[in-house]
């Protein structure tokens, strides 16, 4: 993006209406980097602190407790769709207007009664979470506190408890600043499915520091401070290690070595590219067996799938005796695993 020529564009006072429905993921890479955001299920009511490179972070509860990794999802999805307004050439502010319905249904939830409750209380969280940064200039340092988002002002039908219309929401100026900068990231799609919180964290530490890189690798101690877990590091370790043997990572796959305790994330486009003359030594599949994946994985392109499949099958320590049902029962356990009520999938399947 060019600030230079979209200066007219960034106006607070205007007004940002969420109704892209195909907008690309977007996330703020400065809420990316640090542990903001709590991974607990169940309310959190402790504050957190992490320092890196001299810098220190507090984050302090709410008396409803700590913002979560899920409230983030209503981050994501104003900043995708400010992001998709920037890019049609629209008026774009830190204000936006969003409906619940349309939020539910982009970020993969229900749309009963009880989810439009818990996005009222997550609206809560992050209004009432409060951060504080200390930022060295110099020989100055300067105190930073605020939160994630400035305001909301939710419009009923018929007095407090009444059917909601719609949702207004004032984006901090931390984050849309960010946004002003274009310091963004596209996100998988499939960001929204992934239901673990340290999963969807170890996801996003992954865009953040292999992006389109071959690989990235980091200690094990280092990546468990970025994660903000409430574990400890032996307990992470077990997670990370269930997240390596799953593979089911959007974009990067994950390995552990255990005898120096490092991660290292590989882009799975770039292993690929790497491997794929080895992958495709596994023998050609039928056109019965195309047919059968499409019905067993309804929505998808199989010929994604079979990339997926193929750089799956590639590790194995067993042969394949039977190409073609591997494939279909690959295809048939991707679209169960991946199905989520109210969202067709439009993207390339994870691995499994």
């Amino acid at each position: 993006m060019n600030n230079k020529n979209n200066k007219q564009k960034w106006n607070p006072y205007d007004m940002v209406i969420c109704d892209v429905p195909d907008a690309v993921l977007k996330d703020a890479m400065c809420q990316m980097e640090h542990p903001f955001f709590s991974l607990n299920k169940n309310r959190d009511m402790n504050s957190r602190r992490y320092e890196h490179n001299g810098n220190c972070i507090e984050v302090f509860p709410s008396h409803i407790g700590l913002v979560t990794i899920y409230d983030k999802d209503i981050l994501v999805y104003a900043i995708s769709q400010v992001m998709a307004k920037s890019r049609e050439g629209g008026q774009i502010s830190q204000n936006v207007q969003l409906s619940i319905n349309q939020l539910l249904k982009f970020i993969g939830r229900g749309t009963s009664g009880r989810d439009y409750e818990h996005i009222l209380e997550a609206f809560k969280r992050l209004r009432g979470t409060t951060i504080q940064t200390n930022v060295k200039s110099g020989d100055t340092q300067i105190t930073k506190i605020f939160g994630l988002i400035e305001s909301v002002d939710i419009e009923r039908k018929e007095g407090f408890t009444g059917r909601i219309t719609s949702v207004e929401m004032k984006l901090s100026d931390w984050i849309f600043n960010a946004l002003k900068s274009n310091e963004v990231l596209t996100l998988n799609r499939d960001y929204f499915k992934i239901k673990k919180p340290i999963d969807k964290r170890i996801y996003e530490l992954g865009r953040k520091h292999c992006g389109q890189q071959k690989e990235f690798s980091i200690g094990l101690a280092a990546l468990h401070k970025k994660c903000g877990s409430s574990g400890n590091v032996r307990l992470f370790k077990q997670a990370l290690k269930r997240i390596v043997e799953a593979n089911e990572l959007p974009d990067y796959f994950v390995d552990l070595d255990e005898s120096k305790n490092v991660v290292t994330f590989f882009n799975r486009e770039s292993w690929w590219k790497r491997n794929k003359d080895k992958a495709s030594t596994l023998g050609i599949l039928s056109t019965t067996a195309y047919e059968s994946a499409k019905k067993a994985a309804p929505g998808y392109d199989v010929y994604y799938l079979e990339r997926e499949f193929r750089e799956w099958a590639f590790k194995l320590k067993d042969p394949i005796f039977n190409l073609d049902a591997a494939f279909i029962g690959f295809c048939r356990k991707v679209h169960k695993k991946r199905a989520t009520p109210g969202i067709k999938s439009v993207a390339p399947a994870q691995s499994y």
